[in-house]
C-alpha cells in the first residue's frame, strides 16, 4: 500500500465516555486511601538533606508507620526524593529516575536548595528550582529541615493524595514541551531519554496543545531508538 493510500484510510476516534455509575467516586476515594497509605519512597540522595532520612524512619520518630518505606528501584517506587543540591550532571539522572517511574508518582523537594538553590543560589553548576525541569508535588523548606519537618511534609502529601489532589505528574504530560525545552536549554538540543514520554501521554490520554512543540520537534530529530549494550571480553 503507498502512503497517498494510507493518508485516504479513515481513522474513527472513540471519544472518552463518561462515568455514570454513581459509586465510582466512592471507589476513587477507596483507591486514594490505599494509595496514601502505601507509599513506596526513591530517596534520590543527592546531598546532604539525605541525613535525615535514617533519624525519620528509625525508631525514634518511625516513618514506617504511616506506610511509608524506602525503596531502591524506580519501578516500584510512589515517591521521589531529592534530599538537597542538584548539580546539572545529577539532574540528568534524576530526571531519567523520574520518567522510569510507573504513574501516579509524587516528587517532594527537601532543603532550601530545590527551592531557589539555597547556598549554591550563584552557581553556574546547579539547577536552581527543580520545578523548571519536571513537576514537583512539595517542598519542604530548610538547611536542613529536622525529622518532624519531613514527617508533616510527607502527611500532607499522604493527604493530597487521599483527596486525590496530588496530580502535579499529569503536568508533565500536559506541557511536556515546556519541561522538555528547560531541559534542552541546560544539556543541549542533542537531549534525550530512553522513556518515550509522547507515547506515555497518549496511553494516558493527557496528551494537549502543549504536549508538542517546538522542542518536541528538536528531539525526535535527533531521538535514536535504544540499542543494547555490546558485550566485549
Amino acid at each position: 500500500m503507498k502512503k497517498s493510500d494510507l493518508d485516504k484510510v479513515k481513522i474513527k476516534q472513540i471519544p472518552a465516555q463518561k462515568r455514570t455509575n454513581p459509586f465510582a467516586n466512592v471507589f476513587d476515594e477507596f483507591v486514594g486511601f490505599c494509595r496514601s497509605r502505601s507509599m513506596f519512597m526513591l530517596h534520590y540522595c543527592t546531598g546532604c538533606g539525605a541525613i535525615e532520612l535514617p533519624p525519620a524512619m528509625t525508631s525514634r520518630f518511625d516513618m514506617e508507620r504511616l506506610g511509608i518505606q524506602p525503596m531502591v528501584s524506580p519501578r516500584q517506587a510512589d515517591i521521589l526524593l531529592i534530599t538537597g543540591y542538584v548539580s546539572i550532571k545529577t539532574l540528568k539522572r534524576v530526571i531519567l529516575t523520574y520518567e522510569q517511574m510507573a504513574a501516579p508518582k509524587y516528587v517532594i523537594g527537601i532543603c532550601s536548595c530545590t527551592v531557589n538553590g539555597g547556598m549554591y543560589w550563584q552557581s553556574y553548576a546547579t539547577a536552581k528550582k527543580l520545578d523548571e525541569y519536571f513537576p514537583v508535588d512539595l517542598y519542604i523548606a530548610g538547611c536542613m529541615p529536622r525529622p518532624e519537618a519531613v514527617i508533616e511534609g510527607l502527611q500532607q502529601l499522604m493527604q493530597k493524595i487521599k483527596a486525590n489532589e496530588a496530580n502535579s505528574w499529569k503536568q508533565y504530560y500536559k506541557n511536556y514541551d515546556y519541561f522538555l525545552g528547560n531541559q534542552q536549554h541546560l544539556f543541549g538540543n542533542n537531549w534525550q531519554t530512553p522513556t518515550d514520554v509522547i507515547g506515555e501521554a497518549e496511553t494516558y490520554q493527557l496528551a494537549g496543545p502543549n504536549t508538542l512543540g517546538e522542542h518536541t520537534k528538536i528531539l525526535q530529530s535527533v531521538q535514536t531508538p535504544l540499542k543494547p549494550l555490546e558485550m566485549k571480553l
